[in-house]
């Protein structure tokens, strides 16, 4: 199915945006009532718009009509976030698909503890997960040390998005003003964490103001860096997958739509000749896809005190399902066994909510495992008492 046949309508990304700056803004409990006040708010207005313009044509409406006809709701969202944008920024236009351009690599020198202190930093944040280790390296290269003070104010609400933060240490505020001149602080950060992105990603006016409550310091990357590296690697890691995806079996009936959220949650695992990927026993955090190399699958008998092998798998095919659909420890280890192995790795939470779909399938390719066993190591019994 050509891809042309989802494109994405201007007016969709634009309430998407807008939405998604009044969630992190407000950080709502319920987000599904939120979602619904949010979008009955912009068909009051769009209603409102509409009546303003017919009784400007002469068409004047009943007021009592009006109030009837309006919609309402608990959860009141606030007014929409409103900015000028300065076009000297946000007219730029960045397309992924468009920057083939080679561009010379920014790199600021630091000690062995500064790299250290950086690494632990940027480990667990979302948007670095699709990175491979050398562009984790030029991430690590391209950031600068930054340091605040108490009170000083390190992006301001409305401003041009230009860095992007990672917290080194120190305790940072979010706040966010109204029209009426009021500030709310709408959320902390606590010695981790990063900011800034949103506005980057999205060639948005900064959507809050961020604060150093308490001395601090803060790793930067400035918006050029941020999106040649962040954005772009996003972009080819979802085309890579879609390929990947479309020649697995068990995708095939998967919806499009299932398709592209299959290949935002995929993570990059690369292992060498004769690691290993999976232990025996081990809890399961995820099942793995191969896109690249052969890994062989292990059982470990206690008779005889070695592990015999129970199958290999090639390109295309995928492992570690077995404990995530039993809810058991995992039954057998996985190795490496050519010399680059690459895996797409999906976590058990990404595996729950997407690949419903799928399950018939891999439980079929279960009870083929289970032969498997039994075939090894005797009856179904034993079998049993083996998994």
């Amino acid at each position: 199915m050509s891809h042309s046949q989802y494109e994405i309508p201007a007016e969709l990304n634009n309430l998407l945006i807008d939405f998604t700056v009044s969630v992190l803004v407000n950080r709502p409990s319920d987000l599904v009532e939120y979602a619904a006040a949010h979008f009955n708010r912009l068909l009051e207005e769009r209603r409102n718009s509409v009546a303003t313009n017919h009784s400007a044509l002469g068409n004047h409406c009943n007021d009592e009509e009006n109030d009837n006809d309006s919609t309402s709701s608990d959860i009141k969202p606030p007014a929409r976030l409103s900015f000028t944008r300065r076009k000297s920024v946000f007219a730029e236009h960045y397309d992924p698909e468009e920057d083939e351009e080679e561009v010379e690599k920014i790199v600021h020198p630091k000690s062995d503890v500064q790299r250290q202190r950086l690494s632990e930093a940027i480990k667990n944040i979302l948007l670095f997960r699709s990175l491979e280790p050398s562009e984790m390296g030029e991430v690590i290269d391209a950031m600068f040390e930054r340091k605040v003070e108490s009170g000083e104010m390190v992006i301001r609400q409305g401003d041009d998005g230009d860095f992007f933060y990672v917290i080194s240490d120190g305790t940072f505020s979010i706040v966010v003003s109204n029209d009426d001149g009021t500030e709310k602080e709408v959320g902390k950060y606590v010695g981790s964490g990063s900011f800034g992105e949103l506005a980057l990603m999205y060639n948005m006016p900064r959507a809050a103001t961020v604060r150093a409550i308490t001395k601090g310091s803060l790793w930067a990357m400035n918006r050029s860096t941020f999106r040649r590296i962040v954005l772009k690697r996003a972009f080819m890691k979802r085309k890579e997958y879609e390929s990947f995806i479309e020649k697995v079996e068990i995708f095939k009936q998967l919806e499009y739509y299932e398709k592209m959220s299959l290949s935002d949650a995929f993570l990059a695992r690369n292992y060498k000749q004769g690691d290993r990927i999976i232990k025996q026993g081990d809890e399961a955090d995820g099942m793995y896809f191969v896109q690249e190399g052969i890994v062989r699958i292990l059982k470990f008998d206690e008779e005889t005190g070695k592990e015999q092998e129970l199958s290999r798998v090639e390109k295309g095919g995928y492992f570690g399902e077995l404990a995530l659909i039993t809810h058991k420890p995992r039954a057998a280890s996985v190795y490496a066994i050519t010399p680059d192995v690459k895996l797409a790795f999906l976590d058990v939470h990404a595996f729950e909510r997407l690949l419903g779909p799928c399950m018939d399938i891999m439980k079929r390719n279960f009870n083929h495992y289970e032969d498997q066993l039994v075939k090894l190591f005797g009856s179904k019994s034993n079998v049993a008492d083996l998994r």
